[in-house]
C-alpha cells in the first residue's frame, strides 16, 4: 500500500520517497486495512517501501525507466520494539497481541547456532512464511576490540564486481563466485514463476510464493559465501582495507545490469562490510573513472576504450595483457591509495595487494616473502 501510494506520487509526477510524507499519507489506512497491525510493523513496511521508491527515483534521475516496486515475498520486518529476545524463544507483536516463538536450531557448532552466543547482539529480524512454516532471520552483530587500521599503514584489496563471468575479482588475482551461474538460477526461477502466473490458480499462487522464498534464501546464502571469500582473501594478504566501486558508478559502468544484479552487488558489499569488521578490516567505496579502460601497470596508466574487449585487456600503448576484471580490481585499489595520498591520510607506506606482493602509491613493488 505504501509503495503504491508513493509510486503514484504527487500531481506533478514525482515519486514520494520521504518516509515522513509516506507516513502521513498511508499510516492510518494501513492500520485500518490490517486490523490495527502493530505500529512498529507498519513503520517497518513503510521504511522498506521508501527505500525501494528512493532507488527508483535515483534510476529516473539517471535517465532509466524503472518499474513500480513489487513485494511478492510473504515477510515482515521486526525492529527491537516489535520483537524481544530470550534465551530459548522470542516474543513477536501480532494483530492478536504478542506471541511466543521457540527457537529451532541446528547443532551447537553449526551456523546459525554459533551466532546465538552471548558475544553476538541480536538486532532486527525478518519473519518469512514459506510452505506453511515460519522462519525468523535475525540480524546479529559482534562488538570487537579490533579497530580498523588507519590508512597510513594500510594494505588495500581492490574488488571488481561483474554481471558476467566471475561475480568478484580481486587485485590479488582471486576469482570468486560465478555470475553466470547466479543469473542462470535467476532465469530458471523467473521461467517457473511465469508458468505459475499463467496458471492463475490458488495452488499456483502458493507454489509461486514457495519458489520465491526458496530462491531468495538460496541467493542470500550464495552471496554470503562470496563475501566470506573476499574477507578470507583480504586476511590471506594481511589487508587492512577492501575497496569497492560505489554502486551508482557500477550501474553506470555496467549499463546492462538488472535490478537483481544490482541487488546482488549491494548485498555483497553489505555482507563483506560486516564480516570484515570482525577482523578489523575496513570497507571503502570509491567513485573511480575509467577503471576498466586504464592500464593498471604503474609505469603506463594509458587509458582508452579499445584497451578492453570483453574479459580481455591489452594496452594499446605498452602491450601488456591482463584479465580485464583483474586489471580493473587493481585500478580500484590504486585509486583508493591515491585518494589517501591526496588527502594526506596515507603515504608511501600504504599498499595495494597483488598476486605475489604489494605495490605502493609511488609504484614501488614489494614481493611476498616466504
Amino acid at each position: 500500500m505504501a509503495a503504491d501510494d508513493g509510486w503514484n506520487g504527487t500531481e506533478d509526477g514525482y515519486i514520494v520517497t520521504s518516509k515522513t510524507e509516506l507516513h502521513d499519507r498511508t499510516y492510518d489506512a494501513v492500520r485500518e486495512a490490517t486490523d490495527e497491525l502493530n505500529a512498529d510493523l507498519v513503520c517497518a513496511a513503510r521504511n522498506r517501501a521508501a527505500d525501494a521508491l528512493d532507488s527508483c527515483a535515483e534510476q529516473r534521475k539517471d535517465g532509466e525507466n524503472p518499474s513500480k516496486p513489487q513485494f511478492t515475498s510473504d515477510s515482515v520486518v521486526y525492529n527491537r520494539n516489535a520483537i524481544t529476545y530470550y534465551d530459548d524463544y522470542a516474543t513477536l507483536a501480532t494483530v492478536d497481541g504478542r506471541i511466543e516463538a521457540e527457537y529451532v536450531l541446528p547443532d551447537e557448532d553449526v551456523p546459525p547456532t554459533t551466532y546465538f552466543c552471548k558475544e553476538w547482539e541480536k538486532r532486527e529480524a525478518t519473519l518469512h512464511h514459506r510452505d506453511g512454516d515460519y522462519y525468523l532471520h535475525i540480524a546479529v552483530v559482534k562488538e570487537t576490540d579490533t579497530e580498523p587500521e588507519d590508512a597510513e599503514n594500510g594494505t588495500v584489496l581492490g574488488v571488481d564486481l561483474n554481471v558476467d563471468g566471475h561475480l568478484a575479482v580481486t587485485s590479488s588475482g582471486a576469482f570468486i563466485g560465478n555470475a553466470d551461474y547466479l543469473n542462470h538460477k535467476r532465469r530458471e526461477y523467473e521461467k517457473r514463476r511465469g508458468k505459475m502466473q499463467q496458471a492463475g490458480t490458488r495452488s499456483a499462487h502458493l507454489t509461486m510464493q514457495s519458489l520465491g522464498g526458496r530462491f531468495a534464501n538460496w541467493s542470500e546464502d550464495y552471496l554470503h559465501r562470496v563475501s566470506k571469500g573476499l574477507v578470507q582473501e583480504a586476511l590471506a594478504h594481511d589487508c587492512t582495507h577492501i575497496a569497492f566501486e560505489k554502486l551508482k558508478h557500477i550501474r553506470k559502468r555496467i549499463s546492462n545490469a538488472s535490478k537483481f544484479q544490482q541487488w546482488a552487488f549491494r548485498r555483497i558489499q553489505e555482507y563483506t562490510e560486516y564480516k570484515a569488521a570482525e577482523y578489523g578490516i575496513a570497507v571503502e567505496k570509491i567513485a573511480p573513472q575509467y577503471t576498466s579502460q586504464r592500464c593498471s601497470h604503474v609505469d603506463c596508466s594509458f587509458t582508452h576504450d579499445d584497451n578492453r574487449d570483453s574479459d580481455e585487456f591489452e594496452c594499446l600503448k605498452c602491450g601488456r595483457e591482463y584479465h580485464a576484471d583483474y586489471n580493473a580490481a587493481k585500478n580500484i585499489a590504486r585509486k583508493l591509495l591515491q585518494n589517501w595520498h591526496k588527502s594526506g591520510s596515507g603515504g608511501v607506506t600504504s599498499h595495494l595487494a597483488l598476486k605475489s606482493g604489494t605495490l605502493n602509491v609511488n609504484g614501488i613493488y614489494t614481493p611476498t616473502t616466504v
